[in-house]
């Protein structure tokens, strides 16, 4: 795969048959902000939903006859199964773009909800509200942060930090809203209303449109690409027959773009590039502008902050990319042979994925379960804490919502300062994001003090700050703890990790309600989960020390290793001083 720069704004791309896609540089702007806009409302809608749970829980609990841990099971699955689709969402989103898979998600998180008002049961329930509907949310949510990406680098930090705000004033705003319309229409009712506003983001998604090339730009690549010819030396003549041969047989075969390089001195040949002007202009250009086409699309700092792109952002480029080829459609292929081809993509895509081999990565394993402990206490406010603040007779059910509505502002606030904090080149990201998830942990511990509702608001507005380093650094950290170069790998492991978690916790600490009577020992198990896995993860500089193996200045440059690790020697002045075709991934 050969990679060129034609102008300014436009990377053009050579196929193993020669084939040229011209792919846009991201602008930085422009529509880029209404990708932002729309992603951002994505999450205010979607997320204001699924965090808003625990203000329906004394409503599930009455209506289906059913205890806490019933009730917790619902609000983790919803959260745990969107968590989960992480994986999933990526292929779909790979093979048909953030535009249709929003769409889509969009659509099936909406017949979840309906489908969930005819629900006999809390077993259904599990279907249609948890399931059903998380999936969609799921497959829904990953393309709005991947589009983003696609628009933005040097700006992406801040694009990103913008689009993500939208989960927590999504809490903030339908959390007090749905206690409202509780009041007013029921639980049914306020379902079919916030499906009416789910579906607000099959328009948030349209705008999620493929990025293209300037046509001027496209006229200008096809222009350069047209004017070179065959030329051969008369000399040629002179060679072995077999190589006039292969040459002869080169030229009457159409679907050959070029004949083999000969090495010898007296031999001229200028390679010809057939021009791909007709797949660029009636095909689909945007081929390379899905999630797998970029090693660094779930990266959402600037891409500033790695060496190579700082240096020399063309390089970078060229060597992030990952281009696969496309697979021959054959004319005889039957339904069936089709349908069971494509499973077999959609498996090994998932492999791919999620790469199990770094299962056996021991830094990677202490970062996954670290993950699944947050995951386990992480939801567990969002559900009980409403209820919690009512059975202690602090609050009444509208306080007791507006608890939700804290978090989510606070947890906003938190993205944005512990985002910020990470930018510094002083500051060790690792420790930032270890001790605070500790600090959060504590604050849970502490909580059984709060016997006001003072005293609880400072609560939810000290978890929904502190635990908003989980959501802000944890990809940023996977990237210095493993290298840009797994990031989509390890990304979608510990997104299955945190799904899991999400899952375990929200009915475990409802068990420990049922069995005590008592939500502080929930809390206080939730706490004692957080904790463990911000201290779980400082031995890990120790760890990598000992044993990880030093790393080109080529790597480290790429992001493929982490950027503390040990250059291996003479390495130095290589990263620099690579030729345009030269590809390392």
């Amino acid at each position: 795969m050969k990679v060129e720069f034609v102008g300014k704004n436009v990377l053009y791309m050579h196929g193993s048959k020669d084939e040229e896609t011209v792919v846009p540089a991201a602008p930085d702007g422009g529509w880029g902000w209404m990708v932002v806009f729309g992603s951002f409302m994505i999450h205010v809608i979607a997320d204001g939903i699924a965090y808003s749970f625990g203000v329906y829980v004394e409503d599930f609990k009455d209506y289906f006859d059913c205890n806490s841990a019933d009730v917790g099971m619902l609000g983790s699955l919803i959260l745990g199964v969107t968590w989960g689709t992480g994986p999933i969402a990526s292929i779909f989103t790979n093979k048909y773009g953030c535009r249709k898979i929003t769409i889509v998600g969009t659509l099936i998180a909406a017949f979840g909800f309906i489908i969930s008002i005819f629900a006999p049961n809390i077993i259904f329930m599990y279907f249609s509200f948890g399931i059903v509907a998380g999936f969609g949310l799921g497959m829904a949510y990953l393309p709005a942060i991947v589009a983003v990406s696609f628009y933005f680098e040097k700006r992406r930090s801040l694009a990103t930090g913008l689009a993500v705000c939208g989960s927590g004033f999504g809490t903030f705003i339908f959390a007090p809203l749905t206690n409202l319309l509780l009041e007013e229409y029921g639980w049914k009712g306020t379902v079919l209303i916030e499906t009416g506003l789910l579906l607000n983001c099959i328009l948030c998604g349209a705008v999620f449109r493929p990025m293209e090339p300037d046509p001027q730009l496209k006229t200008e690549a096809k222009r350069a690409n047209e004017t070179a010819v065959w030329e051969a030396d008369a000399e040629v003549i002179n060679r072995p027959v077999a190589y006039v041969q292969m040459a002869e047989s080169a030229r009457l075969a159409s679907s050959l773009s070029s004949i083999p390089h000969h090495n010898s001195k007296d031999t001229k040949i200028r390679k010809r590039t057939f021009s791909e002007a007709d797949k660029v202009e009636n095909g689909n250009p945007t081929e390379l502008l899905r999630p797998g086409s970029r090693r660094d699309v779930y990266y959402p700092a600037s891409l500033e902050h790695i060496p190579m792109y700082k240096a020399n952002p063309k390089e970078y480029k060229k060597n992030v990319m990952v281009i696969k080829e496309k697979k021959a459609v054959q004319d005889d292929e039957t339904c069936l042979s089709s349908f069971c081809n494509s499973v077999r993509d959609f498996f090994n895509e998932l492999r791919e994925t999620m790469d199990i081999s770094l299962l056996w990565d021991l830094v990677f394993m202490l970062f996954a379960v670290s993950n699944l402990l947050t995951s386990i206490g992480y939801c567990v406010p969002y559900i009980f804490l409403p209820e919690r603040a009512q059975s202690m007779g602090i609050a009444n059910r509208k306080q007791a919502s507006f608890l939700i509505s804290i978090i989510g502002i606070t947890n906003t606030i938190g993205r944005i300062v512990f985002g910020w904090i990470a930018d510094f080149k002083f500051v060790n990201r690792l420790m930032l994001y270890n001790t605070v998830l500790v600090l959060c942990g504590i604050a849970s511990l502490l909580s059984g003090l709060c016997i006001t509702y003072p005293a609880m608001s400072f609560y939810a507005a000290s978890y929904g700050l502190l635990v908003g380093v989980f959501t802000c650094l944890t990809p940023i950290v996977l990237v210095d703890l493993l290298g840009l170069d797994k990031l989509s790998n390890s990304f979608g492991l510990v997104l299955f990790f945190q799904g899991i978690g999400a899952v375990v916790g929200p009915p475990m600490a409802g068990a420990v309600y049922d069995i005590t009577k008592n939500y502080d020992d929930s809390f206080y198990l939730m706490g004692i989960c957080i904790a463990i896995s911000g201290l779980m993860l400082y031995p890990i500089p120790c760890i990598r020390r000992l044993c990880s193996k030093k790393a080109s200045e080529q790597e480290i440059a790429l992001g493929k290793a982490p950027t503390t690790t040990a250059v291996a020697k003479g390495d130095e002045e290589a990263v620099l001083h690579l030729s345009p075709s030269e590809s390392i991934l």
